[in-house]
């Protein structure tokens, strides 16, 4: 290959692998998809290398295409962010923040207004969603994730270790016998979490019992159970049962007294909590005080002092 390959071209290359295809690309770059088709195939021809796969309306990045598309990524993207910088002195910070769907919907979102009042108005995307994430492809900023082995492309940073409690509503344990030992647990109703494959790591019930030397029988799988913490933590507080929950999402019902401790074993997690951000972020101002605001709002539930007070007393 002689010469600098065409900018027009690499931007379509970078657009059609975000978008997966030539029409959403021609859209986003304002101009017709046989357009983008013919950027691409000129570039191709230049470097000679094919770049993508077409199937169907679809395209699929080749190997060559998948080595080169993180650089490509990051370059454009600096490149829009230097655009958005020179476009207006008064322009509003942004930011994508990828976390699991339970901290999505009712830990983060209910947190986001203290961050906004601290720091001012940003456009903030939140993505709830599973583990792995395509962090080029939809231009994350950050993500927090259950163990430091999703992403070792990218920098990432052990953040805290939890631990699951067997928490109730104060009218549930009113109105049962006193919960002093695991073993009282076996005869109360317990609600259980189904995390899924991508959680398939989190502690159950027999995990819990097991770790306190208590073999279970098969009757604890009876009961209730929720795909998510946030809802197993809502039949809990509506006095359904006792469920396991990590400190990130008790902590703040416990302290409130809506939730409390039933019994005084807790399990610690496997894994931290970690904390990945792609090299291109690291260097954005915005992105570093939500990181900093976002570890101190962890911790603060992690390690909550009525939390504390539970695993002190063990």
């Amino acid at each position: 290959m002689t010469g600098i390959p065409s900018l027009r071209g690499l931007q379509a290359v970078e657009a059609a692998a975000r978008c997966g295809s030539f029409v959403a690309a021609s859209e986003e770059l304002a101009i017709s998809a046989a357009a983008v088709s013919q950027l691409i195939r000129a570039l191709e021809d230049q470097v000679g290398r094919k770049l993508f796969h077409r199937i169907n309306r679809r395209v699929v990045l080749t190997e060559a295409g998948l080595e080169i598309f993180p650089r490509l990524a990051n370059a454009f993207n600096e490149l829009r962010s230097v655009s958005r910088e020179l476009g207006s002195g008064n322009q509003r910070s942004s930011l994508v923040v990828s976390v699991a769907p339970s901290v999505a919907m009712g830990w983060l979102s209910s947190r986001l207004p203290r961050f906004v009042d601290i720091h001012g108005p940003v456009d903030i995307s939140l993505r709830g969603e599973d583990d792995p994430v395509p962090f080029d492809r939809d231009l994350i900023d950050m993500r927090l994730s259950y163990g430091v082995f999703h992403y070792p492309e990218h920098v990432t940073e052990a953040i805290g270790t939890d631990a699951v409690y067997p928490v109730c509503s104060p009218q549930f344990l009113a109105g049962h016998e006193p919960m002093a030992s695991p073993e009282r647990l076996l005869s109360a109703p317990l609600i259980h979490t189904d995390w899924g494959p991508a959680g398939a790591s989190f502690p159950s019930w027999r995990n819990w019992f097991a770790s306190a030397g208590v073999t279970p029988g098969r009757h604890i799988q009876h009961g209730m159970t929720a795909n998510s913490s946030m809802a197993a933590l809502d039949l809990a507080r509506g006095g359904l049962g006792i469920t396991l929950a990590q400190g990130l999402f008790c902590a703040r019902q416990v302290e409130a007294g809506e939730l409390v401790v039933a019994c005084n074993h807790v399990l610690d997690l496997a894994n931290p909590y970690c904390i990945t951000t792609p090299r291109r972020s690291t260097q954005r101002s915005v992105v570093a005080a939500f990181k900093s605001w976002f570890i101190d709002e962890c911790l603060r539930c992690v390690n909550a002092p009525a939390l504390l007070a539970s695993k002190l007393q063990k």
